[in-house]
């Protein structure tokens, strides 16, 4: 018995898995244990070969003792505008793929809602660790709330409060490119539907579609420009303002990938070939846009990898690795060419 308690009296971990997690990164047990605490700084060359000898190993920290050493709630959180776009829920999957091997816990939180602006004060007033936020329907003085609460914090976006992070992808060039795409294969009436029009995402993805136009020497046609929903019913509903008119267009640019089903859904119950007579193309590309018939040209969106970098980067601050100056991530995009157009 005093075997055992010895053996997990080092910095409350198991010394055996920790001797195994050092053995395989190729570093001391105290540096392990360092990486793990987060209390002391650790290069992060080193660090990262610690974390991946986690992951690889599957060893798991004790949070009861990693939270008594360093006074943190071991609470990571998570808010998006809806968890009905299985974009959010792969970030979620790509911060776990980082945290989970540290001990820590992410919470999932809505913000596009009643009382939705009140999550982030909520999470503020529980104290969490850290926090990614998607900024629609979360403003800058929230944000900047964070920052006085001196809680390190990320966002999904180009528009960051002072003192936070930023994980995007250049959304304004994959729009660009796939309305190109379109130009390039003949269509002639090319709409556009968005989400809600004050939604950062909507805002640069149009500014995509305007430049494809621009660059083509095509004007922006008013009747065909259509703000909706990020949701399938958005794209149900906008489409149906467009299809129904006497001069309907041959393809529509969709802000995202459950807009665009929403849009095969309305071509589909008035009679009309995709892409005989429609083309859609989605934007994100989530699991259903090639499970649909036809299965969606769209733009891919690294989801999982969004949430791995915003949670490097959380690290890196309740590490104590970098000072104020705002990062920023740039991921890269990719068109994706299939039966829809």
């Amino acid at each position: 018995m005093l075997m055992q308690n010895v053996s997990m009296n080092y910095e409350g971990e198991n010394v055996a898995g920790i001797r195994e997690v050092a053995t395989t990164a190729g570093v001391s047990m105290s540096t392990v244990s360092h990486v793990m605490s987060g209390k002391r700084h650790v290069a992060p060359a080193t660090r990262a070969r610690v974390e991946d000898a986690i992951a690889r190993l599957g060893y798991t920290a004790n949070p009861a003792a990693a939270q008594m050493r360093s006074g943190r709630s071991g609470a990571i959180a998570l808010v998006v505008p809806t968890l009905e776009n299985p974009f959010y829920p792969l970030v979620a999957a790509g911060m776990q793929d980082i945290l989970v091997p540290r001990g820590l816990l992410l919470t999932i939180s809505e913000s596009n809602g009643p009382g939705g602006q009140d999550v982030l004060r909520h999470l503020i007033a529980r104290r969490v660790d850290a926090l990614v936020a998607a900024p629609f329907g979360l403003n800058n003085k929230l944000l900047g709330e964070l920052r006085e609460a001196k809680i390190p914090f990320v966002t999904l976006g180009r528009v960051s409060a002072a003192g936070g992070d930023l994980v995007h992808t250049d959304d304004v060039e994959g729009a660009r490119e796939i309305t190109t795409h379109l130009i390039e294969r003949g269509y002639k009436k090319i709409a556009f539907i968005g989400g809600e029009k004050e939604a950062g995402t909507t805002r640069e993805r149009f500014e995509g579609y305007a430049r494809a136009f621009g660059s083509a020497g095509r004007p922006l046609v008013d009747d065909d420009i259509v703000f909706s929903q990020f949701t399938r019913a958005g794209g149900r509903t906008g489409a149906a303002l467009l299809l129904d008119r006497e001069s309907r267009p041959d393809a529509i640019v969709a802000a995202n990938d459950l807009i665009a089903i929403g849009i095969l859904d309305a071509a589909r119950e008035r009679h009309l070939s995709v892409p005989g007579d429609l083309a859609v193309t989605g934007y994100d590309d989530i699991d259903a846009a090639s499970l649909v018939n036809p299965e969606l040209t769209t733009v891919e969106n690294p989801a999982r990898e969004i949430g791995r970098a915003c949670a490097r980067l959380l690290l890196e601050r309740l590490d104590g690795d970098v000072t104020d100056v705002t990062r920023t991530v740039a991921l890269s995009h990719r068109l994706i060419v299939r039966q829809s157009s």
